[in-house]
């Protein structure tokens, strides 16, 4: 495995038989180990801005891979070849080539290189130099980013080597082979990193500014254990037949702790994605960003994962990137409030500002989706047209909203490249609520799950006058009867259409149905679909045509063919990849 040496120790010894023989320089542009290592709490911060030491081609908010490989969304940008992620949404030409992989791998991997220099950090010094207490809270902060980079790890790539301080200490990182542990024996190893975490870390962090709390660690553990609660994550020993009520309960008993503190719903869905909010009461814990003017920095702390993912022609510099697809905008069809579920896909259908329409949508749609004749993210000076996408003929007409500011807020660098102030959520307090009410349909509490929808659904019905006041007559949402949610199988499809909806585009999808064991059912179907996509007479996704997806082979990414043939014979590929 390739490691970054961060922060490593540099030194230069010359002999010499005569002083006269040689002058000692000492290195430029290093850091003295030893010094790195007396200043725990600079390590620390070093293992936090790892966190958004992210890019186009590495992002770790994963939307190539959660988004682009589901049914919500195209590739977008210039065309099929442009970057290395079309494999990603077709699927059948995935190999363990792409070199996003492998960087991804690898800089997850660096990140967790700088906790485990942190962990021994304040292992040698976090006491003398910071006390009892605060050392055993940056710990557990510690603990939490270690965690948070192997579940990114695990739920892209399964199979992976297990690097800890001790195994950094004794430098047997080439040694560590990926199948010393199962999947599920890895994923209690994450959440053990959260647990220590939980134990260690306060509810409200006094010196906060973006660290990680206990309800941040609570909803990873909700999280981990929603995951295995499924099963193993491939279809043949994944989904209903395996729920596995234990964890599930577990999943109930975290959210418990989220449910009840600080956090809860924002009042307008709109206002999540606008900088101003971003660490409302919805946030959970996120990647922080800054503008330039907030942190005295030349360009600030950008979100350069995003980068991609402007508007064309919008912006100094869209790209076009991460573009919704037809079969999400279907989805948020209403008829008489409530989603369409049996035939919400029967025709392709889009609001035409200003054009009157019998058919209604969920308000969240305008909050999502950008589309022409509308106002681009709510700004009337700005609005869309069919001039707003780069390659139409390829990836259509629709925008991404969610992952950007509004036009008037401009760009923190806008050169050759964009990039914006806008954090990544880890965790939301929505998301957490819906992982919740997902558990608690498992274990048959129907109208404890019912409750939680109903109240996102009820947000969302909120959500209009505010932001979308334009879009009103388009508009029409209801909240779920006792009838619907009277059967688990019932609660399950309204549970899973409304996870859709509320986190559409926000890098979840394909994740949510590989851990559903549905991902080559909805897959496959929304292939046949949108190749045969069309907005005005314009058809668009034909490329559809060479996709497929494989159970048994596509449920987790290949191993990246770089890290196998770094040491070769040390790691084993996923199953079905060559």
């Amino acid at each position: 495995m390739k490691f970054l040496n961060i922060m490593a120790a540099a030194s230069i010894m010359i002999g010499a038989t005569s002083c006269n023989d040689f002058i000692d320089v000492p290195p430029t542009g290093v850091i003295d180990g030893n010094l790195a290592y007396s200043e725990p709490d600079k390590m620390v911060n070093a293992a936090y801005a790892s966190l958004g030491d992210c890019w186009y081609t590495y992002p770790f908010n994963l939307w190539p891979y959660g988004d682009l490989s589901s049914d919500d969304c195209l590739k977008g940008g210039g065309g099929t070849t442009d970057t290395g992620y079309h494999p990603m949404e077709i699927w059948s030409t995935l190999t363990s080539t792409p070199g996003e992989l492998d960087e991804l791998w690898y800089r997850l991997y660096c990140n967790i290189s700088r906790c485990n220099r942190a962990l021994v950090a304040l292992e040698q010094y976090g006491v003398e130099k910071l006390g009892e207490k605060k050392a055993a809270q940056r710990a557990g902060e510690v603990h939490f980013l270690r965690g948070h980079s192997y579940f990114k790890l695990l739920t892209m790539f399964r199979q992976i080597p297990w690097v800890d301080e001790e195994v950094f200490k004794n430098n047997l990182q080439e040694q560590t082979r990926n199948d010393q542990f199962s999947y599920e024996e890895l994923f209690h190893k994450v959440i053990h990193e959260f647990e220590l975490a939980y134990d260690a870390l306060p509810e409200v962090v006094e010196d906060g500014g973006g660290r990680a709390n206990k309800i941040a660690a609570a909803s990873y553990l909700a999280k981990c254990y929603l995951t295995i609660a499924w099963g193993d994550g491939y279809e043949k020993s994944n989904g209903v037949a395996f729920v596995n009520r234990e964890y599930m309960q577990k999943v109930v008993d975290y959210t418990d702790i989220v449910e009840k503190s600080q956090y809860g719903y924002l009042a307008d869905f709109g206002d999540i994605f606008l900088p101003e909010y971003k660490n409302s009461i919805e946030s959970v814990f996120a990647v922080q960003t800054s503008q330039y003017t907030e942190d005295n920095t030349l360009f600030g702390r950008a979100n350069w994962s995003n980068m991609l993912n402007g508007c064309w022609g919008m912006w100094s510099c869209g790209w076009d990137f991460h573009k919704p697809s037809q079969d999400l905008v279907n989805s948020y069809k209403t008829r008489n409030g409530l989603p369409m579920f049996e035939d919400y896909d029967k025709t392709d259908e889009y609001p035409v500002n200003g054009v009157a329409s019998a058919q209604k949508w969920d308000p969240r749609l305008f909050h999502t989706v950008g589309m022409p004749s509308f106002p681009y993210k709510y700004e009337s000076e700005y609005m869309m047209t069919k001039d707003n996408s780069r390659t139409p003929n390829t990836y259509g007409f629709y925008t991404s909203l969610k992952d950007v500011p509004q036009r008037s807020g401009g760009e923190v660098f806008n050169g050759s490249w964009q990039a914006f102030a806008m954090n990544d959520y880890v965790f939301r307090y929505t998301d957490v609520m819906l992982m919740r009410a997902e558990a608690l349909i498992e274990l048959g509490r129907l109208e404890e799950a019912r409750t939680i929808v109903n109240d996102i659904r009820q947000r969302a019905a909120n959500s209009i006058d505010k932001h979308i006041a334009y879009a009103r007559n388009f508009c029409e949402i209801s909240l779920y009867s006792s009838n619907d949610f009277n059967s688990k199988e019932k609660a399950r499809i309204r549970l899973q259409w409304e996870r859709r909806l509320e986190m559409a585009m926000e890098s979840s999808r394909y994740f949510d149905l590989r851990r559903w064991g549905i991902a080559s059912t909805v897959l496959n179907s929304y292939f046949e679909k949108e190749k045969n996509a069309t907005y005005d007479g314009v058809k668009y996704g034909q490329y559809y045509e060479d996709a497929h997806y494989t159970p048994g082979k596509n449920e987790f990414y290949p191993i990246p063919y770089n890290q196998l043939y770094y040491v070769p014979g040390l790691y084993v590929q996923n199953q079905g990849y060559n």
